[in-house]
């Protein structure tokens, strides 16, 4: 893929992520008209985390169909992880207490040691079960893991 057709991809995911930011929960319970749009797209019903149900969400809006998922670790497929976030690609934070990746976003811009991020189901604080779509500055070292859904995954892995 040339670089300007990457450009343009990566600026329409952010744009529809972007488009969401102030979304927010009917009452607090994981519902309201858009976020119910999020869950639906991803075969959920209100009132269930939607975090990566977003994600999806906004991929499918630019086209793609994967990722499709509301489970925030199948998001992270080997094939798919890479090293070095870049816009529009996805991140997942561990939760030890659940042992698994359970909270996800998109990578807006890196500023340093910063992530600039747009998310689904968290909060001013930045919680994994927040109330609406919210622009986040995270630190690296918060973030487990990043995933690629813009190229064509490798057979190896690890990029």
């Amino acid at each position: 893929m040339n670089q300007l057709t990457q450009l343009q991809l990566t600026s329409n995911i952010l744009a529809i992520a972007q488009s969401q930011l102030g979304v927010h929960e009917a009452t607090g319970n994981n519902d309201g008209i858009q976020v119910e749009k999020y869950l639906r797209y991803t075969g959920n019903k209100k009132g269930e985390p939607w975090c990566a149900s977003f994600v999806s969400w906004v991929y499918g809006q630019a086209g793609y169909v994967q990722p499709k998922t509301a489970w925030s670790p199948g998001l992270f497929p080997l094939a798919r992880q890479t090293l070095k976030p870049q816009p529009a690609d996805v991140f997942g934070i561990y939760f030890a207490a659940l042992g698994r990746i359970a909270h996800c976003g998109l990578v807006e811009k890196k500023q340093g040691n910063w992530l600039y991020t747009i998310e689904g189901n968290t909060n001013v604080v930045g919680s994994r079960e927040g109330d609406g779509v919210y622009r986040k500055l995270r630190h690296l070292r918060t973030i487990k893991v990043y995933a690629d859904w813009l190229n064509e995954p490798r057979k190896e892995g690890l990029r």
